[in-house]
Parts: structure tokens; sequence; C-alpha cells
């Protein structure tokens, strides 16, 4: 039963880039975004407890 949830929600997910690319592209451009500033904190982090 999961496996077979796991496969429709892959395929709406595929139908929504399919469907609205530009939306989708945003929301992976935000993600993207968010884990680029995550490790730049972290190397913040490790930098100032170096010094």
């Amino acid at each position: 039963m999961k496996k077979a949830i796991g496969w429709i929600v892959l395929a709406l997910v595929i139908f929504y880039i399919g469907t609205n690319p530009q939306p989708a592209a945003d929301i992976a451009k935000g993600i993207g975004e968010g884990i680029a500033e995550v490790f730049r904190n972290i190397g913040v982090f490790f930098s100032e407890l170096a010094d």
C-alpha cells in the first residue's frame, strides 16, 4: 500500500511540474536557497568557533 501511494505522489509531482513549470521552478529555487543558507551558516559557525 505504501509503495502504491508513493507512486501516486510521484506521478502527481511530475504532473504538477509538467503543467506548471514556473511555480515548480520557484519552489525548487527557494529550497535550493534555503539549503545554501544552512550550509553558509554552518560555515560561519565553524569559522567563529575557530577564532
